[in-house]
C-alpha cells in the first residue's frame, strides 16, 4: 500500500475540526477566552488547541485551567508545554516546527510550513501535523505566501499522516480544503474573532459534517 493509499484507511485520532485559542482576539470583542470556548464546544467543536505561548508560565497555566474546565467534553491539546499539559491532564501536545519531541507519555502534532515539514513530522511519530497558511491570514504572518489548496492537495496525497489545513479558512473555504484530502481544518480567526463565536463555531461543525472526510467529528 502507497501513502496515498494509507492515508484513506488509516485511523485519526482527532476530529475534523481543530480550534486553536487566541485571548486577544476574544478580548477584542469584550469576552473571555473561557468564555469563547464554552460556547464553541456547546456549538458541537469537540477539539480545541491552548496556545498563548507568550505569556509566563504560571500566568499561562492559569489561563489553561480554565479553558480545560470551558472545554470539558472536549479534547483538549496544548502548545509546546509538557507542563502544562500534565497540569490540566492531557496527553496531547501541540509543537512548533522547530521544538524537539516531546516525552513518549504524550501523543502529539506539529505546525508544519511544507511538504517537507510534514515529512519529518511524520519519522519523528507525529500523529497528525497543520499544513500553514493555506491562505493569507493576519493569524500567520511571516511564514511566507498562501500555499494554496494545490499545494495542500499534493501533500496530502504523499503522506499516511493526517493533514489539517489551517490559515484563513472559514465555513465558506471548508469544502474546498477538506476535497484536497486533508484530514480536516484548523482555525482560529473564524471562531475567536467572530461578534458570535457559537454560531461561527455550529457554521464550521456543520459545514465538515457535511463532506465525507478522513476523520470522524
Amino acid at each position: 500500500m502507497n501513502d496515498a493509499a494509507a492515508q484513506a484507511t488509516s485511523p485519526n485520532p482527532l476530529p475534523r475540526l481543530l480550534v486553536l485559542t487566541d485571548r486577544r482576539a476574544c478580548e477584542a470583542k469584550g469576552r473571555t477566552l473561557a468564555d469563547t470556548v464554552a460556547a464553541a464546544v456547546d456549538a458541537g467543536v469537540r477539539c480545541v488547541v491552548f496556545r498563548e505561548k507568550d505569556l509566563a508560565t504560571r500566568e499561562r497555566t492559569q489561563l489553561a485551567g480554565g479553558v480545560a474546565t470551558a472545554a470539558q467534553g472536549a479534547m483538549l491539546i496544548v502548545a509546546s508545554n509538557p507542563a502544562i499539559a500534565d497540569a490540566i491532564g492531557t496527553e496531547w501536545l501541540h509543537l512548533a516546527a522547530t521544538d524537539a519531541a516531546p516525552p513518549s507519555r504524550f501523543r502529539w502534532g506539529r505546525s508544519c510550513h511544507s511538504g517537507e515539514d510534514v515529512g519529518v513530522a511524520a519519522r519523528q511519530g507525529a500523529a497528525y501535523a497543520t499544513l500553514s497558511p493555506v491562505f493569507l491570514t493576519a493569524s500567520k504572518p511571516g511564514y511566507g505566501p498562501a500555499l494554496g489548496t494545490g499545494p495542500l492537495a499534493c501533500v496530502c496525497q504523499s503522506t499516511s499522516l493526517p493533514v489539517y489545513g489551517l490559515g484563513g479558512i472559514g465555513a465558506l473555504q471548508a469544502a474546498g480544503v477538506l476535497a484536497t484530502g486533508a484530514a480536516g481544518i484548523a482555525v482560529m480567526g473564524a471562531v475567536m474573532g467572530a461578534d458570535d463565536p457559537a454560531a461561527a463555531a455550529r457554521r464550521l461543525v456543520n459545514a465538515v459534517n457535511a463532506i465525507g472526510a478522513f476523520g470522524t467529528q
